[in-house]
């Protein structure tokens, strides 16, 4: 399974809960670096707790489910 297909499935764990509230998450692209590039969609775009959002659920699980992965960033 392709790096970028492992982050896709740990999206899949984080996404429930971010319907849950209005929003969601779109995997853009990840770099051969362990860079993941994440568009916020929804209630999450513009939230301000977004940048928590992000952090401590996103990325925190895309991590322990990936370990190739070294950050997660959202673009616009």
């Amino acid at each position: 399974m392709s790096l970028f297909d492992q982050v896709q499935e740990a999206l899949e764990q984080v996404r429930p809960a971010l319907q849950r509230d209005g929003g969601d998450v779109e995997l853009v692209e990840v770099s051969d670096d362990g860079k993941v590039s994440v568009r916020l969609q929804g209630h999450c775009k513009g939230c301000p707790m977004a940048q928590m959002t992000l952090g401590n659920l996103i990325e925190r699980v895309i991590k322990e489910r990936v370990s190739e992965v070294e950050s997660v960033v959202a673009v616009d």
